[in-house]
């Protein structure tokens, strides 16, 4: 019998347009929309379905990346198809949070808009950087920066992607001498802040508060965590990952060796775009992905696997 993964994406996927068809064709992802909308006082339905140039501002984009995939997810599971293990990319960390049932949608929702404001705040516009780093592991990369000032690994992604992070010129600096030890390239990432480095440690301090009062259940599956790279059951460390997690190194790769040590066969990325896909074929080229980003990858992705 399968043993079925629903992951999910980080920020920097998001497009216009995205959960348009989902909206139209399902109640049960226009609930999600409809009642996200309204705790966010936001217009979602413009926000993600229009051309809007907030949607790649981190304060409004965390947000509803969450709660598009989130309707995804939730219209999946009315076909009956329900996962075993879930585990999300940094931001997708709320989102298999709230799948495993440890998360309220409310509180995933008004938290992820909270954590947003807190990462765009923390490092002011133009002093932080990251940049992807092909074609080098992570001790190779390690060798190179371990000495420099400002700039860390932030993401392992999967084999021969890596993403480094931290101060703007340092990172600039250091994608350089990774080049002349051999990255066949290093770029730029569009992001607003050198997310999961230790500059954002107050703001995983100020998340800490933000997650406080916030009740967690009992989780129903394991998840993964982004900074253990292992299964987590027990709810009461939850909040102090989710503190680490926004200033601590995303161990992916790490992540889904583990769930196929685990027995995981079937692997579903849910949300736009095709990163996880793409970062699971290259960890293990064997591996089953399923990837649903519109209606039609849906009724494709139930219909083969109920067959």
């Amino acid at each position: 019998m399968s043993k079925i993964a629903f992951l999910f994406p980080g920020q920097g996927v998001q497009k216009a347009g995205m959960g348009k068809d989902f909206y139209e064709a399902f109640a049960t992802a226009r609930e999600v929309i409809d009642k996200a909308g309204e705790w966010l006082d936001l217009d979602l339905k413009k926000l993600c379905f229009e051309e809007d140039e907030r949607l790649n501002q981190t304060e409004y984009t965390q947000a509803a990346l969450l709660t598009v995939c989130l309707a995804m997810e939730k219209t999946l599971e009315t076909y009956g198809i329900l996962p075993d293990v879930t585990a999300g990319l940094s931001l997708g960390e709320y989102c298999a949070l709230e799948t495993a049932g440890a998360l309220s949608l409310k509180d995933a929702v008004l938290t992820v808009r909270k954590r947003g404001i807190l990462m765009e705040e923390a490092v002011p516009a133009g002093v932080g950087a990251m940049a992807a780093v092909l074609g080098m592991d992570a001790a190779a990369i390690q060798a190179v920066i371990g000495e420099k000032e400002g700039v860390w690994i932030a993401n392992d992604n999967c084999p021969g992607q890596l993403v480094i992070t931290g101060e703007k010129k340092a990172v600039e600096e250091a994608g350089i001498l990774l080049k002349e030890a051999g990255a066949k390239r290093v770029l730029p990432l569009k992001v607003s802040g050198p997310f999961h480095s230790p500059l954002l440690e107050e703001a995983g301090e100020k998340l800490a508060e933000v997650l406080a009062p916030c009740e967690l259940s009992e989780l129903k599956i394991p998840y993964i965590s982004n900074t253990l790279a292992e299964p987590v059951t027990d709810k009461t460390k939850i909040k102090e990952l989710l503190a680490r997690q926004i200033s601590s190194p995303v161990r992916w790769r790490e992540s889904m060796e583990e769930l196929i040590r685990e027995g995981v066969d079937t692997f579903i990325e849910i949300g736009p775009g095709k990163t996880i896909s793409g970062f699971l074929k290259k960890i293990d080229r064997n591996a089953v992905v399923y990837s649903i980003q519109t209606v039609e990858d849906l009724e494709k992705t139930v219909e083969l696997l109920k067959a």
